[in-house]
């Protein structure tokens, strides 16, 4: 195993953050469709979980191979958190949620609870300062998903699974992004490791409790492949890792309240779902809020 050395902080440059940023949440608002599409397939979780991670841990094989499941110079809670956050269990529990909770609603209380759970993180665990820009954009995003979500309540009902992985599943993510950053790994070092790690474990789970992979129809196969393994489990975990090094944690993560604003409205696009003004002034002020907590709106000192 080879020792991993932290990366430069002359490293990427911000306009390639939100590039990355804007990449992973794009991404994210189609898995969440595509992930709510397999609840009426063949597939279950552990199934989606070995496509999502197998894929990049075998596209990246050649660099988990060099720097070792358990490389030297990284804290080994930290790489588990990191496994948690963005991996196996993080997989689990949003996608059992998925199964059980409409795109909407499921969108909105994942990706709205992400930047605010880190950002709360960041405040109380590491003492992070927030400047008055910034709180005013984490309240914008605050009022953006609770007229979202309240759009979605009066239209369909939410399971009770639902209103309690997702949320959930929202403050691993954080703590991923926060280990993540304090890792030493690069974006494509993190996620190569928990590619494998996370494919390993649910091999074994598909050990215990089966698989349906060798029954599944081509055609489903070829559509998670593509969404779940390709996009969401390589690229987009790049590209957020990316963002993460050049923005920050709690900025890279205010992106992810872009994604319930994407979902509602490509639900309108795609899916014939109803949206009316309130769902477009809820992703205007959602969008507004994303400016502001991530900077984009502040004036270069």
């Amino acid at each position: 195993m080879t020792a991993i050395t932290l990366p430069s902080r002359k490293c990427t440059s911000p306009a390639v953050g939100y590039a990355g940023a804007a990449v992973t949440v794009l991404i994210w608002a189609t898995w969440i469709l595509a992930t709510r599409h397999s609840a009426a397939t063949a597939l279950g979780t552990i199934d989606i979980g070995l496509i999502r991670y197998g894929v990049p841990a075998l596209v990246l094989a050649p660099v988990w191979w060099r720097t070792g499941l358990l490389p030297r110079g990284v804290p080994p809670h930290l790489l588990l958190i990191m496994v948690a956050g963005a991996g196996a269990v993080f997989f689990q529990l949003t996608t059992s949620a998925l199964h059980a909770t409409a795109a909407g609603p499921a969108a909105i209380l994942l990706g709205g609870s992400m930047p605010l759970a880190t950002a709360l993180i960041g405040v109380l665990v590491f003492h992070e300062r927030l400047d008055r820009t910034r709180w005013l954009g984490l309240a914008a995003i605050v009022v953006g998903i609770a007229t979202l979500l309240i759009c979605s309540l009066s239209n369909s009902g939410i399971s009770w699974t639902g209103v309690t992985l997702l949320p959930l599943g929202a403050v691993l993510w954080a703590s991923y992004t926060h280990a993540f950053r304090r890792s030493g790994l690069s974006a494509i070092q993190a996620s190569a490791l928990i590619a494998i790690w996370s494919f390993l474990i649910h091999l074994w789970l598909a050990a215990i409790f089966g698989t349906s992979l060798m029954t599944a129809p081509l055609p489903e196969l070829g559509l998670q492949v593509l969404s779940q393994g390709l996009l969401s489990g390589l690229a987009a975990t790049i590209a957020y890792g990316i963002a993460v090094q050049a923005l920050g944690g709690t900025q890279a993560a205010a992106f992810t309240a872009i994604t319930p604003a994407l979902a509602t409205l490509g639900g309108g696009l795609l899916l014939g779902e109803t949206v009316g003004v309130a769902e477009f002034a809820a992703a205007a002020i959602t969008g507004l809020g994303v400016a502001l907590s991530t900077g984009l709106l502040a004036r270069k000192r």
